[in-house]
């Protein structure tokens, strides 16, 4: 007999991402949307989450109770923002299930709070939950490696829409961590976020971010590692944000019976070492 379906709480249920996961839900076997949870007060608390994703009605009604939708579901999908991932994290550990987080702009204090909660919680977070994302941060690691520091230098670029509050990107940083370990540096030690002025010459080692916004772009990067007369160039474009969901709720089903614990998309996709 098949197994019944994972029942799935979105929060941030009316954001642009929110919307996503609900129709991404419905569109994807072995999974239901089982409540949907939005801020109190906001406008969208009441109203049917299908009707706000632009399904139609599907009788599941936003609430502003998250421990409530927790404690009766398997599962919370959570690209929000870093406070509210913190207090998601504590009534998720609360109620024993999976927590897949996209959100990003997390301080390293925050962070720590995030994985304290996979000691009851299964914690499933990164900076990006697509497939090409992910496979980009393998493929950047071995190139940081192969390509030694004294002759090679790597610079992220990153570019999303105007709305994006914080910079670098989740996934610019995901990117740099890896490229940082194929280096075997720390990434805050060697991390350059802005130039401006009289510089001076780069530093040997350093790992330089861009960051660029505007429009309706959903998510380019590239890592450009720049030797002397050639440049490797190893990008990734994202033309959807159903690429980020089908990520996350396919974490979501891999935690399903794994132990709490703290894990990444890596551990989801097989590609840890």
């Amino acid at each position: 007999m098949s197994e019944a379906p994972m029942k799935l709480v979105v929060v941030g249920a009316a954001g642009r991402m929110g919307q996503t996961l609900i129709r991404t839900i419905a569109a994807m076997d072995g999974v239901m949307l089982h409540a949907a949870v939005e801020r109190s007060g906001s406008p969208f608390v009441g109203k049917d989450a299908g009707e706000i994703a632009g399904l139609g009605p599907t009788g599941v009604i936003i609430g502003d109770d998250p421990l409530a939708a927790f404690l009766h579901g398997e599962g919370v999908l959570d690209f929000t923002s870093p406070a509210a991932t913190v207090n998601f994290a504590g009534l998720a550990a609360q109620a024993r299930i999976v927590h897949v987080v996209g959100t990003t702009g997390c301080s390293v204090e925050e962070e720590e709070k995030i994985k304290a909660a996979g000691r009851h919680a299964r914690v499933v977070k990164s900076g990006n939950m697509s497939l090409g994302v992910n496979l980009l941060g393998v493929l950047t690691e071995q190139a940081a490696r192969a390509l030694p520091g004294n002759d090679w230098d790597i610079e992220i670029l990153e570019m999303h829409h105007k709305h994006k509050v914080d910079a670098p990107s989740g996934t610019a940083l995901l990117l740099g961590e890896a490229a940082a370990r194929g280096r075997g540096i720390d990434l805050a030690n060697h991390s350059v976020r802005s130039r401006d002025g009289h510089t001076g010459a780069r530093p040997k080692g350093a790992i330089g971010f861009a960051t660029l916004r505007g429009g309706s772009v959903i998510g380019e990067h590239s890592v450009l590692i720049a030797g002397e007369g050639e440049i490797v160039t190893l990008s990734h474009s994202a033309g959807d944000r159903s690429i980020f969901a089908r990520g996350a709720i396919s974490a979501a089903l891999w935690a399903r019976d794994k132990k709490p614990g703290f894990y990444s998309m890596l551990d989801v996709l097989g590609l840890t070492r």
